[in-house]
């Protein structure tokens, strides 16, 4: 039998290409100049995120100049590696491309090649510049068509439009519409338009996170990733698909790119897969849907996460807080489908396990695996801590030498042994040993946890603890061989010259991954320009309100259509920039006014859980496309059965915008932390049994409805306490301050405000804002007084007026925490909103919870004498 090829075919490598680095291939003087751009740009993006430019007081780059280099770099290299049509040849570039490329590169780069002259006359717009504006947006367009596809040119163009044409549109649509001199000024000479958040956000987080993961990926970390997974794994019953799941979740942490994930995992687990007795379609979809997840995996999450860091004001270490709950609920609720389809379809494990083991000794391998990884991590901390405590301004140093020495013995230890292979062999799979699997490539772990450090201990900001990690990357790819090499005694010299191949190839594999989203990012600040040029926003409020009737819920059912739809033709990225401009600041808005507190982060998270959802949903999902090219099956099909087992990420958004503990806001350390975890982990493995109708064996319709409810009682404890009792009490505005005072460090401020709109309307609504710790100083008032809650507001952007029992807000300051929250200047505080402390805590509806479920796992054994009634499966081929 012919040996299946374990490496991508054509087809796939070129669907990789088209989705995210642009499907040209060309060599001699168009291939070394492309080459040199990527690498320039990724040298640029190094330079402007590392702190040299400020030490040495040269090459500093202000925002808007960085956001003109990075845009039109972007450009030219956009339309050098992205042909005009899916019919033009890859292999050579016509002359039209080569004169696009260089105007696209003026038109992009003109903020800041005349940067002096535009700050020196700003709103009066030279002829040289208007002209230069349209031709810039007529070449963003045309490099968005052949980058992200028509869907998302014809959007940037319907807006424009909109912006024009204002007086002659109908009356709930009509406007005072711009003039071409102030619509260009406004897209293009500004940072309001094309150069505004969504670029800044692309300059300074999102090419540096892209480029760490393409890097790791070109130095074999997702290959280690994948051999560990299957080490672990592979010998389980449904092995290859929990290998999918888990070996998914883990290059989650350092890759963002759906279809890659599916292509570099999917060509061994999708055949090995189809081998076990899954099928092509079940195969395929489990792929995709455990590829896109890697986009809510911290750390390195999908790019439109790091816009959040602008859009809801707050560090990215925030959100990673916020977003691994739901990322590791999800992941492990997939793992626990493919085992429910294993025990359906009658699947017995591919190999051999090993020496046969109780489960008792199988309960004690996995402990100390897991509590010697937390060992590990706990001394990685309190010796780092220790250093910095004792060395001082040394510490740096000293550190720097530690990990030195731990990367030397790391590599003299994967040096004692053979390399790991760079595939798995589909026909006849062989479980690798684990213990030797995970030591061989433990050095691709200090890179993360480099990022993990920055980010976490030392609080850098997102992009410097990247840049860090980036280096050490730089680092490792030049020297792992070459040490690796003097450790076993062998020349060293092709070794060096391989790891400065792989370094630039990185660099370069990084800057191409970055082209279509620099790109995304650009034209969506085009759509998000027109919106604030023409004021739709607040239209937007009127529509949603109308068609949802003021109904939360209704309203999130069609926030999540919307970004459905979108997705058709939008990369995640824009799709997110889209509704977080239009539909984000809508639902906290009439949340508020029902109401109900919408933290701005749960929201956001919606928008970006739904937005990635497009890669899954038929008829145009790319990474669903790309597991049915693997499985040779029909890719509709695959298609929706993908969107079957996406249906428990599906139902995530809804259950954290209304209980946004799953977010891990408002919960404590302890047992609060633990019985939310808990909780939420049991509700998406009772939610993932309803999905597949099998928990302990098949189940009944009215099963599959007691599942549904021990779900929503698990997710959502809140919504049946409140039919015993009220989550607040109300107490009188003038108490404001004292009750500030006493709010735990960032423990929630919730009131009910009353005011008027922009639109005169006398509007009534509900805001929370998280008050923060007080800052240490001389002049720190006392803990508890009337003036520590007084300047506890103010940090949060507040400032109240008071007149007899009246309170106001007198001030808020702009992109404060208040202001993000909804809170209104000039508007009456009617009463703050406390804890009742007569109800009891929500976490005692688990127990009937988990009474129901006792009592239907016990029914469905006595029905079925505890066998499971799976479908034996007799050929294994």
């Amino acid at each position: 039998m012919t040996k299946e090829p374990h490496t991508p075919a054509p087809d796939l490598e070129q669907l990789v290409a088209d989705a995210d680095r642009g499907g040209r291939n060309v060599r001699g003087v168009a291939g070394a100049t492309l080459a040199a751009g990527a690498l320039i740009w990724s040298v640029f993006q190094l330079w402007y995120a590392s702190p040299l430019p400020f030490s040495l007081n040269w090459g500093i780059f202000n925002d808007t100049e960085a956001r003109a280099l990075h845009l039109g770099i972007a450009m030219f290299l956009g339309y050098l590696a992205y042909p005009a049509s899916k019919r033009s040849a890859r292999d050579r570039m016509p002359w039209y491309d080569w004169a696009l490329a260089l105007m696209a590169a003026f038109c992009g780069s003109y903020l800041y090649l005349f940067y002096n002259e535009l700050a020196g006359r700003p709103g009066q717009p030279t002829t040289m510049d208007v002209a230069t504006a349209v031709i810039g947006l007529a070449l963003l367009l045309e490099v968005t068509r052949r980058a992200l596809g028509l869907p998302m040119t014809v959007l940037g163009l319907v807006f424009v439009a909109y912006a024009l044409a204002g007086p002659w549109l109908p009356d709930v649509l009509a406007h005072r519409g711009a003039s071409l001199e102030r619509l260009m000024s406004h897209m293009w000479l500004t940072t309001e338009g094309v150069y505004g958040v969504a670029l800044g956000v692309s300059v300074s987080y999102i090419f540096i996170f892209v480029l760490l993961g393409s890097m790791l990926d070109r130095c074999g970390a997702g290959n280690y990733m994948m051999q560990v997974s299957f080490a672990l794994l592979g010998h389980l019953r449904g092995g290859p698909a929990k290998v999918a799941v888990v070996s998914s979740a883990v290059n989650g942490l350092v890759s963002a790119s759906s279809v890659a994930n599916v292509v570099t995992g999917g060509i061994f687990t999708i055949p090995l897969m189809k081998k076990a007795g899954y099928g092509g379609v079940r195969a395929g979809a489990i792929e995709t849907a455990s590829s896109v997840n890697g986009q809510i995996m911290p750390p390195v999450m999908g790019a439109a996460a790091f816009l959040m860091i602008e859009y809801v004001g707050i560090p990215y270490t925030d959100i990673i807080r916020h977003a691994i709950l739901p990322a590791a609920i999800s992941y492990i609720a997939l793992f626990y489908i493919v085992h429910l389809e294993a025990l359906k379809l009658g699947i017995q494990p591919m190999m051999a396990s090993g020496p046969v083991r109780t489960p008792l000794q199988k309960l004690a391998g996995w402990g100390m695996g897991i509590s010697g990884t937390l060992v590990v991590m706990g001394a990685v901390y309190y010796i780092g801590t220790g250093i910095q405590a004792v060395a001082g301004a040394a510490a740096t140093w000293v550190l720097l030498a530690v990990l030195a020495a731990l990367y030397l013995w790391l590599l003299r230890i994967a040096a004692r042994h053979p390399d790991l292979p760079q595939d798995i062999d589909i026909n006849h799979p062989v479980r690798p040993q684990p213990w030797p699997t995970v030591r061989a490539g433990l050095y691709f772990l200090i890179p993360i946890g480099i990022l993990v450090w920055c980010l976490s201990v030392e609080e850098l900001s997102a992009g410097l603890s990247a840049f860090w990690a980036a280096m050490a990357m730089l680092f490792q790819m030049v020297t792992q061989r070459p040490l690796i090499a003097w450790f076993r005694k062998q020349p060293a010299g092709p070794a060096w010259r391989q790891g400065w191949r792989d370094a630039i190839g990185g660099l370069e594999e990084g800057a191409r991954n970055m082209i279509g989203i620099a790109i995304a990012c650009g034209t969506a600040g085009l759509i998000v320009g027109a919106i604030t040029l023409t004021g739709l926003g607040l239209r937007m409020t009127a529509f949603v309100e109308l068609v949802s009737m003021g109904n939360v819920l209704l309203m999130l059912i069609f926030t999540a259509v919307v970004c459905l739809i979108l997705g058709l033709g939008m990369p995640t990225t824009a799709n997110y920039i889209l509704m977080a401009t239009l539909m984000a600041p809508v639902v906290v808005e009439l949340g508020a006014q029902n109401g109900l507190v919408i933290p701005l982060i749960a929201v956001h998270m919606f928008v970006f859980y739904y937005g990635i959802m497009a890669d899954i949903t038929p008829p145009v999902g790319l990474a669903t496309f790309a597991a049915a090219a693997i499985s040779g099956e029909d890719p509709i099909k695959t298609g929706i059965q993908g969107a079957t087992y996406a249906a428990r990420t599906a139902i995530l958004p809804f259950m954290f915008v209304f209980n946004p503990m799953l977010l891990l806001i408002d919960v404590s350390y302890g047992w609060e932390l633990a019985l939310v975890v808990a909780g939420a982990t049991l509700a998406s493995l009772t939610f993932a049994a309803a999905t597949m109708r099998w928990f302990r064996t098949r189940c009944t319709l009215l099963e599959v409805g007691v599942l549904l409810l021990v779900t929503f009682m698990l997710f959502r404890p809140d919504w049946f306490m409140d039919h015993f009792a009220p989550r607040h009490e109300s107490r009188p505005a003038s108490e404001l301050q004292a009750i500030a005072a006493a709010l735990p460090d960032n423990g929630r401020l919730t009131v009910v405000l009353r005011g008027i709109n922009l639109e005169g309307d006398d509007l009534t609504k509900t805001v929370a804002v998280a008050l923060p710790e007080l800052s240490p100083g001389a002049e720190t008032p006392g803990a508890g007084t009337p003036e520590a809650g007084r300047k506890r507001l103010a940090e949060a952007g507040l400032t109240l007026m008071s007149l007899g029992d009246q309170t106001q807000i007198g001030g808020l300051r702009f992109g404060s925490r208040a202001q993000r929250a909804g809170w209104e200047q000039g508007w009456d505080v009617l009463e703050v909103k406390m804890p009742n402390p007569q109800r009891w805590s929500d976490f005692w509806v688990y127990v009937p919870a988990l009474l129901l479920l006792a009592g239907m796992w016990m029914r469905q054994g006595r029905r079925d004498g505890g066998a499971p009634a799976g479908r034996l499966r007799t050929d294994p081929a």
